[in-house]
């Protein structure tokens, strides 16, 4: 049982981090949105922070706490593994640190290749659809933040779970609606050429 556990959080660990080495790879290419100071006060990643700036020198905080969160993860692994010094009955606490790090990354941005969220990469190929709820009084953020209230959260669904911004402009909304669906349709055109008949 315990190579069991062992290995599914040795798989976790891997997971979360080849998505971090992915995200700093891919904040080195160059940013379709937001560019400018008025793009970045129009998104946000959670009700009261207007998300930081796709750069390095900008999510420094974010990547130190997500670096020494994995570390730590890392080294308690195999402090269990091979001295024995932890129970294996800790690796689910040591899994919830993993799933809730998403939030140290202030991050969203728009890249050539897809969306970066967090410490989230999603291609265009894996992104199946994308909604913007209002914000309104049945909203989960309504009331956070008066910046937010009848704004809109946009939702961008892949296959196994979604990621989400909050948009305080109408031109932002119009922005990435208008990219989102440019390389949407490119995909399902895509992938209607590649289908037998």
């Amino acid at each position: 049982m315990k190579l069991f556990i062992d290995i599914l959080l040795l798989i976790v660990i891997g997971y979360y981090s080849y998505k971090f080495i992915q995200v700093m790879i891919k904040m080195r290419q160059d940013i379709i949105l937001p560019t400018t100071n008025e793009e970045i006060a129009s998104i946000r990643k959670y009700p009261q922070k207007v998300v930081n700036f796709p750069i390095y020198p900008e999510q420094k905080i974010g990547i130190i706490a997500y670096s020494l969160n994995l570390v730590f993860v890392i080294v308690m692994f195999f402090l269990g593994v091979f001295l024995d010094g932890i129970n294996w009955s800790f690796y689910p606490l040591m899994t919830i640190l993993l799933i809730n790090s998403y939030s140290f990354i202030n991050l969203f941005a728009v890249i050539g290749d897809g969306v970066l969220c967090g410490s989230h990469f999603v291609t265009w190929k894996k992104i199946k659809s994308f909604q913007f709820l209002p914000i309104d009084l049945n909203h989960r953020y309504y009331g956070s933040s008066k910046e937010v209230n009848d704004r809109y959260e946009l939702r961008i669904k892949t296959k196994f779970y979604f990621i989400s911004c909050i948009v305080t402009t109408d031109e932002m909304k119009e922005k990435l609606h208008m990219i989102l669906s440019e390389h949407i349709a490119v995909n399902e055109g895509e992938s209607a050429l590649k289908i037998p008949r």
